[in-house]
């Protein structure tokens, strides 16, 4: 979902975004694409980017219809394996990656936070994009206890009482981020995301 100039209509988007601003990163690693939205609106804002995805459709769609700079650099492969491969150290990584629409199994282990956190710079972020079914669904606060076993500081940011609805985990130097508000507008759908994006808070986990 996004303009005609790739500027996103989805409110995670926005708040992923949001987030990452406030860090003022130079260099953020994407694992998992989809449309490139979020990857685009970094770029326009001369942030570089490195986006990872198992699917190299996914890069040709987002060049073709989401107007993805090509100076976005993309690489096709499992994002856990490109990890380990490449030392290069990045201000902030983000994981929204889905497999039927579930967080591939190996994206929530131990073993794979360590070895993100090995590819942060000082001071940088971890931030996961979960989907939640309702407030009854343990699945973002269960990511978050898994986190907390390698990071010292964790926050969620989350919408209770919506159905179907999307979290962000983080960790990090996240002590200090604030919620986000609308950064980029598109052309059309503004007063909706600042509506949806006002309903976001921080919560203690359950």
């Amino acid at each position: 979902m996004a303009d005609r100039n790739g500027v996103s209509l989805a409110e995670y988007i926005h708040a992923l975004f949001g987030l990452l601003l406030q860090k003022r990163p130079r260099h953020v690693l994407m694992i998992g694409g989809a449309g490139g939205t979020l990857a685009t609106m970094l770029s326009r804002r001369g942030i570089q980017v490195t986006l990872v995805d198992i699917n190299p459709t996914a890069f040709e769609i987002a060049q073709l219809y989401f107007q993805m700079p090509p100076g976005v650099a993309c690489h096709v492969g499992d994002g856990a394996a490109f990890l380990r491969r490449n030392r290069a150290r990045y201000d902030a990584i983000v994981l929204d990656a889905f497999n039927e629409e579930k967080i591939p199994r190996h994206f929530l282990k131990t073993k794979f936070f360590r070895l993100v956190k090995m590819r942060l710079r000082r001071g940088g972020i971890f931030l996961i994009n979960v989907t939640v079914l309702d407030d009854e669904d343990p699945v973002p606060d269960g990511i978050c206890r898994a986190l907390e076993g390698v990071w010292r500081k964790v926050r969620l940011l989350d919408s209770d009482g919506f159905e179907n609805r999307n979290a962000i985990a983080m960790a990090g130097a996240v002590g200090d981020l604030k919620r986000p508000g609308l950064r980029m507008k598109p052309k059309t759908g503004a007063r909706t995301l600042r509506r949806e994006l006002s309903q976001l808070a921080f919560r203690d986990l359950r």
